[in-house]
């Protein structure tokens, strides 16, 4: 049955010569009158005589995009003209690497769009370099993007479209440029599957004089050494580039806001929390507090990575900001401070902090929403940095009086919600506020976090509840 849209079929011209490529992509391409070249300048492109070349446009166009879309128009207003019949267009390598024109031209909605698959210069490089590139990480990129991509992270990296020796200049100065490493000889892989194929380690002073590049040039860049003692800010720099890369190609990533992002962060600081309290010593125990630390910490990169596309800050903004306010807020680390306890460690710190917010109360900064024990003991802690005692000597004997009572009161009659203990609802709020503002004071005074205390407590009734009912605690969460 004949196509009714105008139809482009495209198809890859593979990485090197007529060999790989097979019969029926022979075929298409000598198709008389219906045929589209990228480029003539590929091994490949004899097959095709005859067929429309679009290299005139990159004498003509000011740009690459500008090239792509008039590619595409030519190509959209062809395939009209033939229709039902398809068009051919032929693009070196694979049609879905590193082909920003069919990409362009699978987005438009004027044209229908069969994709053949083909071989790319990919398959030939790890073949060249006997690496697997899953195994290895290998992170492929334009050359043009490598300076930002270098400076990020550690490798390896594998270029395309080092097509000039400015490029590989370009390349040759991002990697001089790196402070403090020094990264391993690239190797330089020309006319893959070609009988002038070079596969060679060089310097990088030589690199852009080793061979004369062109459209089927790439390069290698290994991994670089990892110093010992000090990976932690090379893994960071990675984070951080798979970060960017997320936010370029997921669609996921790309829609999300500060706003959106919100409850994932919340849900993750809960989980640290619950990692925390099951770390018994175990490696389990351990490798799960570490990725649930991961989790919390992809959320913060997250953040920043948002706030930098704002044009606010990045993330060494964060780390630059957090470390010069621990420096200055730890006077008796760095400066001529005396703090002999814990305690006057905690007043200066609140006095400091104070000072450094133009804040005339400690209270300010702490969120009303915080869950009412967190509040409680957080605004205790800082009813005693400033001289004030939230629990006098008399609250424990008032305390066990009021539970007393409202434990007979529950004994008395059990309260709805449209009748609680017959309108004494406010005395009874009341009651029970102050118990429970007593009983969190006593516990950050004894140095017990409350909230945790009665996390862990109801987490118990909730084994009590799974025993009762035959079900097993391993493997039950929120569903």
């Amino acid at each position: 049955m004949a196509r009714l849209r105008p139809h482009v079929t495209v198809v890859g011209l593979g990485p090197a010569g007529t060999d790989l490529i097979g019969n029926a992509v022979a075929a298409l391409v000598g198709t008389p009158g219906r045929a589209f070249l990228r480029t003539a300048r590929h091994p490949a492109a004899a097959l095709a005589e005859g067929a429309r070349s679009f290299d005139d446009l990159y004498e003509s166009a000011a740009t690459f995009d500008e090239v792509y879309a008039a590619i595409v128009e030519e190509l959209v207003a062809a395939a009209s003209d033939a229709a039902p019949e398809p068009v051919v267009y032929a693009v070196p390598g694979s049609p879905l690497v590193a082909e920003r024109s069919v990409e362009l031209l699978r987005a438009d909605g004027r044209v229908e769009v069969t994709v053949l698959p083909a071989l790319s210069f990919l398959d030939l490089a790890w073949v060249a370099l006997g690496i697997d590139p899953l195994t290895e990480g290998v992170r492929l990129m334009d050359a043009a993007a490598f300076g930002d991509a270098a400076a990020r992270g550690r490798g390896p990296f594998l270029l395309a479209q080092c097509w000039s020796r400015h490029l590989l200049s370009e390349v040759k100065l991002s990697a001089a440029d790196e402070a403090g490493r020094e990264l391993p000889r690239p190797v330089i892989l020309h006319h893959l599957g070609l009988p002038d194929q070079v596969v060679a380690d060089v310097d990088w002073w030589e690199l852009d004089r080793t061979v004369e590049p062109d459209h089927l040039t790439s390069l290698y860049v290994p991994a670089s050494p990892e110093p010992a003692g000090v990976s932690g800010g090379d893994e960071m720099a990675r984070l951080v580039a798979l970060m960017d890369t997320l936010r370029e190609r997921c669609p996921w990533d790309r829609a999300q806001t500060h706003a959106s992002l919100m409850p994932h962060l919340v849900e993750e600081c809960y989980e640290v929390l619950d990692a925390l309290s099951a770390l018994d010593g175990t490696a389990v125990a351990s490798a799960h507090l570490e990725e649930e630390l991961g989790d919390l910490l992809f959320q913060i990169v997250f953040h920043a990575r948002l706030a930098d596309e704002e044009g606010r800050f990045d993330l060494a903004d964060v780390a630059r900001g957090v470390h010069d306010k621990l420096v200055h807020r730890h006077p008796h680390v760095f400066g001529g401070v005396d703090a002999e306890s814990a305690d006057q460690v905690v007043t200066n710190w609140e006095a400091i902090k104070k000072s450094e917010k133009g804040r005339r109360s400690v209270t300010e900064g702490i969120p009303a929403a915080l869950p009412a024990l967190m509040l409680t003991t957080k605004l205790a802690r800082k009813a005693r940095s400033v001289g004030v005692e939230p629990y006098d000597a008399g609250s424990a004997a008032r305390t066990a009086s009021t539970l007393a009572a409202l434990a007979q009161r529950a004994e008395d009659a059990v309260p709805t919600p449209d009748d609680p203990l017959e309108g004494q609802a406010d005395e009874l709020h009341g009651q029970v506020g102050e118990l429970l503002y007593a009983v969190a004071n006593l516990a950050q005074r004894l140095g017990v976090d409350a909230e945790l205390a009665l996390r862990e407590r109801a987490l118990a009734l909730r084994a009590d509840i799974l025993a009762a009912e035959g079900v097993p605690e391993q493997g039950i969460g929120n569903r």
